[in-house]
Protein backbone atom coordinates (compact mmCIF):
# COMPACT_ATOMS: atom_id res chain seq x y z
CA UNK A 1 0.00 0.00 0.00
CA UNK A 2 1.00 3.36 -0.58
CA UNK A 3 2.61 5.85 2.20
CA UNK A 4 0.02 8.26 2.14
CA UNK A 5 -3.53 6.47 0.50
CA UNK A 6 -6.44 8.61 -0.02
CA UNK A 7 -9.59 7.09 2.42
CA UNK A 8 -12.28 8.90 0.32
CA UNK A 9 -12.95 9.95 -3.20
CA UNK A 10 -15.07 9.76 -5.74
CA UNK A 11 -15.26 7.46 -8.71
CA UNK A 12 -17.13 7.25 -12.09
CA UNK A 13 -18.00 5.13 -14.71
CA UNK A 14 -17.78 6.83 -17.95
CA UNK A 15 -20.63 5.62 -20.60
CA UNK A 16 -19.74 6.39 -24.12
CA UNK A 17 -20.17 5.13 -27.88
CA UNK A 18 -17.58 2.71 -29.14
CA UNK A 19 -16.43 4.01 -32.75
CA UNK A 20 -16.25 0.35 -34.56
CA UNK A 21 -12.72 0.20 -36.58
CA UNK A 22 -14.05 -3.11 -38.46
CA UNK A 23 -14.84 -0.84 -41.36
CA UNK A 24 -11.24 0.92 -41.73
CA UNK A 25 -9.14 -0.10 -44.28
CA UNK A 26 -5.79 -0.19 -42.95
CA UNK A 27 -3.68 0.33 -39.42
CA UNK A 28 -3.42 3.66 -40.36
CA UNK A 29 -7.56 4.56 -41.10
CA UNK A 30 -8.26 2.63 -37.76
CA UNK A 31 -5.20 4.09 -35.70
CA UNK A 32 -6.76 7.64 -36.97
CA UNK A 33 -10.26 6.39 -35.43
CA UNK A 34 -9.01 5.65 -32.47
CA UNK A 35 -7.36 8.85 -31.86
CA UNK A 36 -9.88 10.59 -32.85
CA UNK A 37 -11.77 8.52 -30.34
CA UNK A 38 -9.47 9.56 -27.92
CA UNK A 39 -9.65 13.23 -28.65
CA UNK A 40 -13.09 13.10 -27.80
CA UNK A 41 -12.77 11.46 -24.01
CA UNK A 42 -10.14 13.55 -23.28
CA UNK A 43 -13.03 16.55 -24.00
CA UNK A 44 -15.78 13.94 -21.90
CA UNK A 45 -13.58 13.55 -18.97
CA UNK A 46 -12.37 16.84 -18.42
CA UNK A 47 -16.13 17.86 -18.83
CA UNK A 48 -16.86 15.41 -16.42
CA UNK A 49 -14.56 16.11 -13.31
CA UNK A 50 -15.51 19.88 -14.01
CA UNK A 51 -19.11 18.51 -12.93
CA UNK A 52 -18.06 15.71 -10.15
CA UNK A 53 -15.62 18.04 -8.47
CA UNK A 54 -11.70 17.65 -8.45
CA UNK A 55 -11.75 14.54 -5.74
CA UNK A 56 -13.02 12.42 -8.95
CA UNK A 57 -9.71 10.13 -9.03
CA UNK A 58 -10.69 6.91 -10.91
CA UNK A 59 -12.40 6.92 -14.31
CA UNK A 60 -13.53 3.76 -15.32
CA UNK A 61 -14.26 2.93 -19.61
CA UNK A 62 -16.34 0.60 -21.49
CA UNK A 63 -14.77 -2.78 -22.97
CA UNK A 64 -13.19 -2.12 -26.18
CA UNK A 65 -13.76 1.55 -26.38
CA UNK A 66 -11.03 1.96 -29.03
CA UNK A 67 -12.13 -0.02 -31.87
CA UNK A 68 -15.54 -2.31 -31.09
CA UNK A 69 -14.63 -6.36 -31.54
CA UNK A 70 -13.83 -8.18 -34.50
CA UNK A 71 -16.52 -9.30 -36.61
CA UNK A 72 -15.40 -12.25 -38.43
CA UNK A 73 -11.58 -10.65 -39.26
CA UNK A 74 -9.07 -13.29 -38.91
CA UNK A 75 -6.88 -13.08 -35.69
CA UNK A 76 -3.72 -11.96 -38.47
CA UNK A 77 -5.72 -8.97 -39.63
CA UNK A 78 -7.66 -7.98 -36.31
CA UNK A 79 -3.93 -7.86 -35.03
CA UNK A 80 -2.52 -5.61 -37.59
CA UNK A 81 -5.94 -3.43 -37.56
CA UNK A 82 -6.68 -2.69 -34.22
CA UNK A 83 -4.49 -4.17 -31.80
CA UNK A 84 -2.15 -1.96 -29.48
CA UNK A 85 1.55 -1.93 -28.72
CA UNK A 86 2.07 -2.34 -24.80
CA UNK A 87 4.46 0.97 -25.23
CA UNK A 88 1.70 2.25 -27.86
CA UNK A 89 0.71 5.24 -28.79
CA UNK A 90 -2.94 4.93 -28.18
CA UNK A 91 -1.61 4.15 -24.12
CA UNK A 92 1.07 7.23 -24.48
CA UNK A 93 -2.30 9.43 -25.49
CA UNK A 94 -4.53 7.72 -22.53
CA UNK A 95 -1.69 8.57 -20.36
CA UNK A 96 -1.38 12.23 -20.90
CA UNK A 97 -5.31 12.39 -20.16
CA UNK A 98 -4.65 10.80 -16.78
CA UNK A 99 -1.52 12.85 -15.60
CA UNK A 100 -3.43 16.32 -16.68
CA UNK A 101 -6.40 15.65 -14.43
CA UNK A 102 -4.39 13.54 -11.99
CA UNK A 103 -6.17 10.17 -12.64
CA UNK A 104 -6.63 6.51 -12.22
CA UNK A 105 -7.79 6.11 -15.84
CA UNK A 106 -8.91 2.41 -16.35
CA UNK A 107 -10.28 0.13 -19.84
CA UNK A 108 -9.77 -2.17 -22.02
CA UNK A 109 -8.09 -2.70 -25.28
CA UNK A 110 -7.30 -5.71 -27.93
CA UNK A 111 -2.84 -5.89 -27.66
CA UNK A 112 -0.03 -7.64 -29.10
CA UNK A 113 2.56 -8.86 -27.12
CA UNK A 114 6.02 -9.42 -28.21
CA UNK A 115 6.01 -12.62 -26.18
CA UNK A 116 3.20 -14.02 -28.25
CA UNK A 117 4.43 -12.45 -31.93
CA UNK A 118 1.01 -14.97 -33.31
CA UNK A 119 -1.82 -13.98 -30.93
CA UNK A 120 -3.58 -10.68 -28.87
CA UNK A 121 -5.08 -10.60 -25.88
CA UNK A 122 -8.17 -8.68 -24.54
CA UNK A 123 -6.40 -6.75 -22.16
CA UNK A 124 -7.92 -4.53 -19.17
CA UNK A 125 -5.32 -1.62 -17.70
CA UNK A 126 -5.31 1.04 -15.27
CA UNK A 127 -3.47 4.11 -15.94
CA UNK A 128 -1.95 6.09 -12.42
CA UNK A 129 -1.55 9.80 -12.42
CA UNK A 130 1.96 9.26 -13.68
CA UNK A 131 0.85 8.27 -17.16
CA UNK A 132 2.46 4.90 -16.56
CA UNK A 133 0.15 1.75 -16.91
CA UNK A 134 0.02 0.07 -13.62
CA UNK A 135 -2.32 -2.69 -14.17
CA UNK A 136 -2.21 -4.76 -17.23
CA UNK A 137 -4.58 -7.89 -17.10
CA UNK A 138 -5.32 -10.12 -19.50
CA UNK A 139 -9.04 -11.82 -20.10
CA UNK A 140 -8.68 -15.40 -19.22
CA UNK A 141 -12.62 -16.26 -20.65
CA UNK A 142 -13.23 -15.89 -23.67
CA UNK A 143 -15.23 -17.20 -26.31
CA UNK A 144 -13.36 -15.73 -29.53
CA UNK A 145 -10.19 -14.01 -28.58
CA UNK A 146 -6.95 -15.72 -27.43
CA UNK A 147 -6.16 -16.16 -23.37
CA UNK A 148 -3.41 -16.55 -21.17
CA UNK A 149 -4.88 -19.93 -20.55
CA UNK A 150 -4.57 -21.04 -24.92
CA UNK A 151 -0.53 -20.66 -23.65
CA UNK A 152 -0.63 -21.08 -20.13
CA UNK A 153 2.63 -22.84 -19.56
CA UNK A 154 4.29 -20.23 -21.60
CA UNK A 155 2.54 -17.39 -20.59
CA UNK A 156 3.46 -18.28 -16.72
CA UNK A 157 6.85 -18.86 -17.97
CA UNK A 158 7.33 -15.07 -18.89
CA UNK A 159 4.55 -13.27 -16.31
CA UNK A 160 4.42 -16.23 -13.46
CA UNK A 161 0.84 -16.63 -11.90
CA UNK A 162 1.19 -12.64 -10.24
CA UNK A 163 0.60 -11.67 -13.68
CA UNK A 164 -2.43 -14.12 -14.36
CA UNK A 165 -3.88 -12.03 -11.40
CA UNK A 166 -2.55 -9.04 -11.42
CA UNK A 167 -3.82 -6.30 -8.48
CA UNK A 168 -1.82 -2.84 -8.28
CA UNK A 169 -1.72 -1.23 -4.92
CA UNK A 170 -1.78 2.50 -5.15
CA UNK A 171 -2.75 5.39 -3.47
CA UNK A 172 -6.46 4.97 -4.03
CA UNK A 173 -6.71 1.44 -2.89
CA UNK A 174 -6.05 -2.08 -4.23
CA UNK A 175 -6.97 -2.16 -7.81
CA UNK A 176 -7.91 -4.88 -9.95
CA UNK A 177 -10.28 -6.43 -13.30
CA UNK A 178 -12.54 -7.79 -14.30
CA UNK A 179 -13.21 -8.25 -18.39
CA UNK A 180 -16.82 -8.27 -19.45
CA UNK A 181 -18.81 -11.49 -19.28
CA UNK A 182 -16.32 -12.30 -16.80
CA UNK A 183 -18.09 -11.25 -13.88
CA UNK A 184 -20.09 -13.86 -14.50
CA UNK A 185 -16.87 -16.39 -13.15
CA UNK A 186 -16.55 -16.35 -9.81
CA UNK A 187 -13.01 -17.72 -9.52
CA UNK A 188 -11.15 -14.61 -11.23
CA UNK A 189 -12.68 -12.37 -8.81
CA UNK A 190 -11.80 -14.53 -6.09
CA UNK A 191 -8.35 -15.20 -7.14
CA UNK A 192 -7.95 -11.23 -7.02
CA UNK A 193 -9.37 -10.77 -3.62
CA UNK A 194 -7.08 -13.38 -2.43
CA UNK A 195 -4.36 -11.15 -3.43
CA UNK A 196 -6.29 -7.94 -1.77
CA UNK A 197 -8.23 -6.65 -4.55
CA UNK A 198 -10.44 -3.91 -2.83
CA UNK A 199 -11.73 -2.38 -6.54
CA UNK A 200 -12.81 -4.35 -9.61
CA UNK A 201 -12.93 -2.30 -12.33
CA UNK A 202 -15.42 -3.69 -14.86
CA UNK A 203 -15.23 -2.66 -18.31
CA UNK A 204 -18.03 -4.20 -19.96
CA UNK A 205 -20.02 -4.38 -23.55
CA UNK A 206 -23.46 -6.24 -22.73
CA UNK A 207 -27.20 -5.74 -23.30
CA UNK A 208 -29.37 -2.76 -20.30
CA UNK A 209 -32.69 -3.65 -19.92
CA UNK A 210 -35.35 -3.52 -17.36
CA UNK A 211 -35.35 -7.10 -16.04
CA UNK A 212 -32.53 -7.99 -14.19
CA UNK A 213 -30.25 -9.99 -16.38
CA UNK A 214 -27.23 -12.77 -14.75
CA UNK A 215 -24.71 -10.42 -15.26
CA UNK A 216 -26.83 -7.60 -13.03
CA UNK A 217 -26.57 -10.49 -10.52
CA UNK A 218 -23.39 -11.18 -10.48
CA UNK A 219 -22.12 -7.60 -10.09
CA UNK A 220 -23.92 -7.47 -7.13
CA UNK A 221 -22.92 -11.09 -6.10
CA UNK A 222 -19.01 -10.38 -6.66
CA UNK A 223 -19.14 -7.51 -4.34
CA UNK A 224 -20.50 -9.28 -1.44
CA UNK A 225 -18.70 -12.43 -1.61
CA UNK A 226 -15.68 -10.68 -2.01
CA UNK A 227 -16.18 -7.17 0.20
CA UNK A 228 -15.15 -5.37 -2.69
CA UNK A 229 -17.00 -2.20 -5.02
CA UNK A 230 -17.58 -2.61 -8.77
CA UNK A 231 -17.25 -0.14 -10.89
CA UNK A 232 -19.30 -1.26 -14.37
CA UNK A 233 -18.54 0.60 -17.08
CA UNK A 234 -20.87 -0.26 -20.24
CA UNK A 235 -20.72 1.14 -23.54
CA UNK A 236 -23.34 3.38 -25.09
CA UNK A 237 -23.68 1.80 -28.10
CA UNK A 238 -21.36 0.37 -30.80
CA UNK A 239 -21.57 2.51 -34.40
CA UNK A 240 -20.10 1.31 -37.64
CA UNK A 241 -20.97 -2.04 -37.66
CA UNK A 242 -24.31 -4.22 -38.93
CA UNK A 243 -25.00 -5.00 -35.57
CA UNK A 244 -27.90 -2.67 -33.93
CA UNK A 245 -25.90 0.28 -32.65
CA UNK A 246 -28.13 0.34 -29.15
CA UNK A 247 -27.79 -3.34 -28.67
CA UNK A 248 -25.06 -2.86 -25.83
CA UNK A 249 -26.14 0.53 -24.59
CA UNK A 250 -26.66 1.31 -20.58
CA UNK A 251 -26.35 0.12 -17.24
CA UNK A 252 -23.16 1.59 -16.20
CA UNK A 253 -23.65 1.60 -12.24
CA UNK A 254 -21.00 1.79 -9.35
CA UNK A 255 -21.96 -1.39 -6.64
CA UNK A 256 -20.23 -1.29 -2.87
CA UNK A 257 -19.20 -3.82 -0.74
CA UNK A 258 -22.49 -4.45 0.49
CA UNK A 259 -23.84 -5.09 -2.66
CA UNK A 260 -25.58 -1.75 -2.54
CA UNK A 261 -26.12 0.16 -6.24
CA UNK A 262 -24.36 3.48 -5.34
CA UNK A 263 -24.59 4.90 -8.44
CA UNK A 264 -26.41 4.51 -12.13
CA UNK A 265 -27.30 5.53 -15.13
CA UNK A 266 -29.66 4.50 -17.94
CA UNK A 267 -28.82 4.44 -21.61
CA UNK A 268 -26.85 6.90 -24.19
CA UNK A 269 -23.92 8.82 -23.28
CA UNK A 270 -23.92 8.94 -19.46
CA UNK A 271 -21.82 10.51 -16.47
CA UNK A 272 -23.98 10.27 -14.03
CA UNK A 273 -22.94 6.68 -12.27
CA UNK A 274 -19.98 8.47 -10.13
CA UNK A 275 -20.32 8.15 -6.47
CA UNK A 276 -18.11 8.35 -3.34
CA UNK A 277 -15.70 5.28 -2.67
CA UNK A 278 -15.52 5.19 0.91
CA UNK A 279 -12.13 2.65 1.23
CA UNK A 280 -11.86 3.23 5.09
CA UNK A 281 -15.32 1.93 5.63
CA UNK A 282 -14.64 -0.76 3.51
CA UNK A 283 -11.22 -1.88 5.34
CA UNK A 284 -13.51 -1.00 8.70
CA UNK A 285 -16.15 -3.78 7.28
CA UNK A 286 -13.44 -6.47 6.13
CA UNK A 287 -12.07 -6.20 9.54
CA UNK A 288 -14.97 -6.47 11.90
CA UNK A 289 -15.75 -10.17 13.07
CA UNK A 290 -19.18 -11.24 12.31
CA UNK A 291 -21.60 -13.20 10.14
CA UNK A 292 -21.60 -10.70 6.27
CA UNK A 293 -17.52 -11.26 6.74
CA UNK A 294 -17.32 -13.40 3.91
CA UNK A 295 -13.50 -13.09 3.29
CA UNK A 296 -12.71 -14.46 6.69
CA UNK A 297 -14.79 -17.13 6.62
CA UNK A 298 -13.82 -19.05 3.36
CA UNK A 299 -12.09 -22.41 4.17
CA UNK A 300 -9.65 -22.56 0.64
CA UNK A 301 -8.66 -25.90 1.70
CA UNK A 302 -12.31 -27.32 1.29
CA UNK A 303 -12.11 -26.50 -2.56
CA UNK A 304 -8.36 -26.57 -3.51
CA UNK A 305 -8.48 -30.68 -4.70
CA UNK A 306 -11.55 -30.48 -6.80
CA UNK A 307 -10.33 -27.92 -8.70
CA UNK A 308 -6.98 -29.57 -9.03
CA UNK A 309 -9.06 -33.19 -10.20
CA UNK A 310 -11.11 -31.10 -12.69
CA UNK A 311 -9.67 -30.46 -16.43
CA UNK A 312 -12.43 -29.81 -19.20
CA UNK A 313 -11.18 -26.79 -21.28
CA UNK A 314 -8.07 -27.75 -22.28
CA UNK A 315 -4.85 -25.86 -21.59
CA UNK A 316 -1.54 -24.34 -24.36
CA UNK A 317 -4.13 -24.99 -27.51
CA UNK A 318 -2.55 -22.23 -29.39
CA UNK A 319 1.15 -22.75 -28.83
CA UNK A 320 3.16 -23.02 -31.97
CA UNK A 321 -0.01 -23.34 -34.00
CA UNK A 322 -1.49 -20.97 -36.79
CA UNK A 323 -5.09 -20.44 -35.72
CA UNK A 324 -8.04 -19.81 -37.40
CA UNK A 325 -11.66 -18.68 -35.80
CA UNK A 326 -13.05 -22.11 -36.45
CA UNK A 327 -10.06 -23.58 -33.22
CA UNK A 328 -12.56 -21.80 -30.39
CA UNK A 329 -15.44 -23.06 -31.04
CA UNK A 330 -13.72 -26.64 -31.90
CA UNK A 331 -11.95 -26.64 -28.00
CA UNK A 332 -15.24 -25.72 -26.38
CA UNK A 333 -16.66 -28.63 -28.03
CA UNK A 334 -13.59 -30.64 -26.60
CA UNK A 335 -14.53 -28.97 -23.12
CA UNK A 336 -18.21 -29.92 -23.39
CA UNK A 337 -17.53 -33.59 -24.81
CA UNK A 338 -15.23 -34.41 -21.80
CA UNK A 339 -18.18 -32.97 -19.16
CA UNK A 340 -20.74 -35.50 -21.50
CA UNK A 341 -17.94 -38.59 -20.85
CA UNK A 342 -17.57 -37.60 -16.97
CA UNK A 343 -21.55 -37.64 -16.58
CA UNK A 344 -21.30 -34.28 -15.81
CA UNK A 345 -24.16 -32.55 -17.78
Amino acid sequence: MEANPIESFRALALQVTCHAVNQARDRAEASALMQKAIDRLAQQIAASIAFIGSDCRLIVLPEYFLTGFPMGESLSVWAEKACLEMAGAEYEALGKIAQKHQIFLAGNAYELDPNFPDLYFQTCFAIAPSGSVVLRYRRLNSMFAPTPHDVWDKYLDCYGLEGVFPVAKTEIGNLAALASEEILYPEVARCLAMRGAEIFLHSTSEVYGKERSPKEAAKISRAVENMAYIISANTAGIVNTPIPSASADGGSKIIDYRGLVLAETATGESMAAFTEIDLAALRRYRRRPGLNNLLSRQRFELFAASYSQAHFYPANTMLDKEIERKHFLQTQQVAIDRLADLGII
